[in-house]
């Protein structure tokens, strides 16, 4: 069984959704303030058996966006863990920072269950389902890409990339040399048909070029493509 930590002050909406998803067949736990939930996420034995936080941007002690950027600092599998943030319904920039500090997703608030289950079931399956039999470490010039460790390296040196990262940089390398449009990426990444928010694939773009380009404003190797998408050049180095 898959299992999710929710951290969420609203404790009438977190019981609410922690029924949904266990009827859904996964185990929750809750934490009502950022600090009980990162320390839950520290715990050797309960952050090693958490596959996703759900993160309310909203809480008492903390600021949503700093417990995201506390997880990504822990060490091993904690640090790795997928994010799923709720975020104020009309506030994008909340939405561009997270993204920016690692999280996976975002959904708005007030929001349907079945679309929370939905992102969830996304985000898990790309992570079990992210290595295919062919191809499993991709070569371009210096950048591999290995599919089996879902690491990226440049030179030899590791890139730090979020789950949903590396999944659009394998998404874009599959296709190398073939223009790519945002929606097409959303399809592709995501496995079903949701809404596609350009900014979030531009700004996760970003991430991926200040990991893997020499110059990330000047890239050479994921190139946009003017009121199209993207494209991986085929050729680099």
């Amino acid at each position: 069984m898959q299992h999710l930590l929710m951290i969420e002050d609203d404790a009438r909406l977190a019981q609410m959704v922690r029924e949904y998803l266990e009827r859904s067949g996964y185990g929750v736990t809750h934490a009502m303030d950022a600090r009980t939930g990162l320390a839950m996420l520290q715990d050797p034995a309960a952050g090693a058996a958490t596959d996703l936080v759900i993160l309310d941007l909203m809480l008492p002690d903390m600021d949503g966006l700093e417990v995201c950027r506390q997880v990504r600092s822990l060490p091993g599998d904690a640090g790795q863990v997928a994010i799923l943030m709720l975020t104020a319904k009309g506030d994008p920039m909340d939405r561009i920072v997270g993204l920016e500090l690692g999280a996976d997703d975002y959904l708005p608030k007030p929001f349907e269950p079945r679309e929370l289950l939905a992102r969830i079931r996304a985000i898990l399956r790309r992570r079990t389902e992210g290595s295919q039999p062919a191809s499993k470490l991709m070569r371009f010039g210096t950048l591999e890409i290995d599919r089996d460790a879902r690491s990226v390296t440049v030179s030899g040196k590791l890139c730090e990339l979020t789950s949903y990262q590396f999944d659009l940089l394998i998404t874009l390398a599959e296709r190398a040399g073939r223009v790519l449009t945002r929606d097409q990426i959303m399809e592709a990444v995501r496995g079903r048909e949701l809404e596609a928010f350009d900014r979030s694939i531009d700004v996760h773009m970003g991430r991926i070029r200040a990991a893997i380009e020499a110059d990330a404003k000047n890239p050479k190797r994921i190139l946009t493509v003017r009121g199209v998408g993207y494209v991986f050049a085929k050729q680099q180095d």
